[in-house]
């Protein structure tokens, strides 16, 4: 009997005995019916959003379905297949002819500047200025009218507004609602990004009028959460809001990595999971109060309506408050049978009202996450009850079904599995409801007492404060983020492999020794680095490391061994990388120069590591990561040294030769070009193999490197400035190398590497590795042939 019911929990399926609310009946067996005409639906959407006739030839196959079978008796699945395909297809080909046709389209084409009429939707994000790039803000806005070409039209689309230069500070100041006008270039958005067009601004807003009185009061709700928690540490009085209204502008940058390794990023996020979390709260206090039939409904309802105002009418608030609905009503005893189906009506509505969202990695995020609880949590809960309160089983087990979920979707666009996230999700899960609520009723009873919302909100710092402590100490262990290939057959496997663990996840909750083994274990492998089947290659002799948008290169040198050049501009990600190799000494470390990009991941080196000395640029520009760099190897007692040209040094098997920089200015204002020429430039000889170093240099130090005549053949070109379009051609073709490595972050705001550099890499001949592509990548040299391997092959 016992093995019977293991099995029926193991399937999603919750026999009567085991019901977490007691009631009895029979196994819960999900209504499928509805997930056919989900998937067809989202399929149809996509294509009709692709901006292409595929969209219109999609509907017309619906069509031409409908009209084949509509007489033919018993066909009613096939008709709702057919006709789900054409309405959203021809929906979603609508949606696309509205936003590329018209008078904003025409002038986004024409690169046209004129002025516009602005709603505000949603909060600016304000992108720091880094060494390479001044600040800027984007604003989602609505275009009510434009005015150009001696024309004004009134419109209704969507749009971005970016600004930049000293006007930026002010747009993020801007209370969602405000209407104002602005002169401003239109320029064409990406394909598939459902905005009409890209607006560009380079000045302060001139406002027209604020918000209206609803959109103010939720103005002063939303800073009632931010005052209640101003008295607490930093960094949960920026989780609090992100808990509870998905605000992460206050979150640093540290944080934010912190939880994308433990997989705990989700939180951070307006998702289904914050709606369910208030109305299982509003609900279940209104139970203990007596209230009963429809008022109970009426007052979900306005629990509902309260979420979506306080977290704005943005599509992504919409989509979670449908979906959150429908993980509710799963774990309530009405929605056991009925939770798939209510799932795929959500979807088909959402698609309907917004095709593009058919395009979006958050809607396909929350559909699986939802499904997941669907399918899972509320079985899992049921074996967790036996031995815990049923609302500590719950926080457990839902966003553990979230998480094996959608551990496909995130190592997609993240290039990486979060090895811990299973275990900090399942610690961190017990403080996010409380986290929540209580921030929640610290919103609401601003508007009534500060004394008692500041009480909610110290109780909803402390326990945002238990959850940034998981995700720090999560992110610490070496194991904790595993790198993983992004191509098909891969992310296919990981997806098979997460099934098949939230298939036995079941069988093992229900054996407390099995939960202690598998805890055990998966403490253990953390406690190790990660490892990847075949890397590094044996035979490597250098690798690029992928750390994101900078520079981070490893030349070998015995092993355990190596020569470092740059440090890129995350301690974490370098740290990893040297983690995997084994490297435990570094002989020499060559910061090529002094920006962020090259130099903040400077303490991820010398963690646990024995460092020789460190070469670095003659140009001392910026002077404040100057000053980082000496402090830190002044902490290690490491001595700096800015090698003239001419340098040469052996380290072990390894030769060196300082070629540049051959040129640089130093102002009182150095600009980053002039930064960028103030590179080192190093040859070095490792096994054989001729690598050209080259920093950040651009043209102008390109050429005059050139012009000292050194010797620049090479077998491998670190390209210059992550491949920026800023390239000398006669600098490439002297180098006659075989392999040009260009290191970029993933869809980095730079656009790097440029098409225009990696054509004339590949006109020359060079076989063109990238970081944002392959992740790592790594030459080596076997039977004294050169060959390259990149770690998502």
């Amino acid at each position: 009997m016992k093995s019977a019911r293991l099995r029926l929990l193991a399937r999603g399926e919750t026999p009567p005995d085991e019901s977490p609310d007691g009631s009895a009946g029979t196994p819960t067996r999900h209504d499928l019916r509805l997930a056919p005409l989900a998937g067809a639906g989202w399929a149809a959407a996509w294509c009709g959003t692709a901006g292409s006739p595929v969209g219109w030839i999609a509907a017309a196959v619906g069509a031409a379905v409908l009209l084949a079978v509509s007489g033919v008796r018993r066909s009613a699945w096939v008709l709702a297949i057919g006709l789900v395909i054409a309405l959203l297809a021809a929906a979603g080909a609508l949606h696309d002819y509205r936003l590329t046709h018209g008078p904003v389209a025409g002038l986004a084409q024409a690169n046209a500047v004129v002025e516009v009429t602005l709603e505000v939707r949603a909060d600016a994000r304000l992108t720091p200025a880094s060494a390479v790039r001044p600040g800027y803000a984007t604003v989602p806005v609505r275009i009510r009218a434009v005015t150009g070409r001696g024309t004004t039209w009134r419109v209704w689309a969507p749009g971005l507004v970016v600004v930049s230069g000293d006007g930026a500070v002010a747009w993020t100041r801007l209370p969602v609602g405000t209407r104002l006008t602005s002169p401003a270039r239109l320029q064409q958005p990406d394909r598939g990004s459902g905005l009409a067009a890209m607006i560009r601004i380079n000045a302060e807003p001139t406002r027209v009028t604020g918000p209206n009185a609803p959109l103010r009061l939720v103005e002063r709700v939303r800073d009632g959460l931010r005052t209640s928690v101003q008295g607490r540490s930093p960094e949960p009085r920026a989780l609090v809001p992100a808990l509870v209204l998905g605000d992460t502008s206050g979150l640093t940058a540290e944080l934010k990595a912190d939880f994308q390794s433990t997989g705990l990023t989700h939180l951070t996020a307006v998702s289904g999971a914050n709606l369910t979390l208030l109305l299982a709260f509003v609900l279940t206090a209104a139970r203990w109060a007596g209230v009963r039939g429809w008022w109970l409904r009426l007052m979900g309802l306005g629990g509902l309506f309260v979420f979506v105002a306080l977290c704005r009418t943005e599509p992504s608030v919409l989509r979670a408050a449908a979906m959150g609905l429908v993980a509710l009503a799963a774990l309530g005893a009405g929605g056991r049978r009925a939770g798939v189906r209510n799932l795929a009506l959500a979807m088909l509505l959402l698609l309907m009202l917004d095709p593009f969202l058919s395009r979006s990695v958050g809607f396909a995020l929350s559909v699986l996450a939802s499904g997941g609880i669907i399918w899972w949590a509320r079985s899992w809960a049921a074996i967790l009850h036996r031995r815990m309160p049923l609302i500590v089983a719950e926080t457990i087990t839902v966003p553990l079904a979230a998480h094996l979920v959608t551990v496909p979707v995130v190592a997609a666009i993240s290039g990486q599995i979060s090895a811990s996230g299973l275990l900090a999700n399942a610690l961190a899960g017990p403080f996010v409801g409380p986290a929540t609520v209580l921030g929640f009723a610290a919103a609401g009873s601003s508007l009534i007492s500060r004394e008692l919302a500041a009480v909610c909100g110290w109780g909803a710092a402390g326990c945002a404060q238990l959850i940034i402590w998981v995700a720090q100490v999560g992110a610490a262990l070496p194991g904790s983020s595993w790198p993983w290939p992004t191509d098909l057959p891969r992310l296919v496997w990981l997806g098979a492999a997460a099934l098949a663990a939230a298939l036995v996840m079941g069988l093992v909750l229900a054996r407390g020794w099995l939960c202690l083994l598998l805890a055990v274990i998966m403490s253990v492998g953390l406690m190790a680095p990660p490892w990847q089947p075949g890397w590094p290659p044996r035979d490597w002799v250098l690798l690029a490391c992928p750390v994101g948008q900078g520079d981070g290169l490893v030349l070998r040198v015995a092993d355990g061994v190596a020569i470092v050049v740059d440090a890129g501009p995350d301690p974490e990600a370098i740290d990893r990388c040297l983690d995997q190799l084994g490297v435990r000494t570094v002989p020499l470390l060559i910061l090529t120069h002094f920006h962020a990009d090259h130099v903040d991941g400077l303490a991820g080196v010398l963690e646990r590591r024995s460092i020789g000395e460190i070469w670095v640029s003659p140009l001392p520009a910026p002077a404040h990561e100057v000053a980082i760099v000496h402090e830190l190897a002044h902490r290690r007692r490491v001595r700096v040294i800015a090698p003239p040209v001419g340098t040469r040094s052996a380290v072990g098997p390894a030769q060196l030769e300082v070629l540049g920089p051959a040129t640089y200015s130093v102002g009182a204002e150095t600009e980053s070009s002039a930064e960028n020429d103030g590179s080192l430039v190093v040859m070095a000889t490792v096994s054989g193999v001729r690598i050209l170093l080259t920093g950040d240099v651009e043209p102008p130090g390109q050429a005059a490197i050139l012009a000292g005549r050194p010797d620049l053949r090479a077998d491998v070109l670190k390209v210059p400035h992550h491949g920026s379009a800023r390239q000398d051609p006669a600098f490439f073709a002297a180098t006659g190398s075989r392999v040009a490595i260009m290191s970029a972050g993933a869809d980095n705001d730079y656009g790097h590497p440029a098409p225009r550099t990696v054509q004339l890499a590949r006109s020359l001949g060079m076989t063109v590795l990238r970081t944002d592509q392959q992740g790592a990548v790594a030459i080596t040299v076997r039977d004294g042939r050169i060959g390259a391997v990149s770690q998502r092959q």
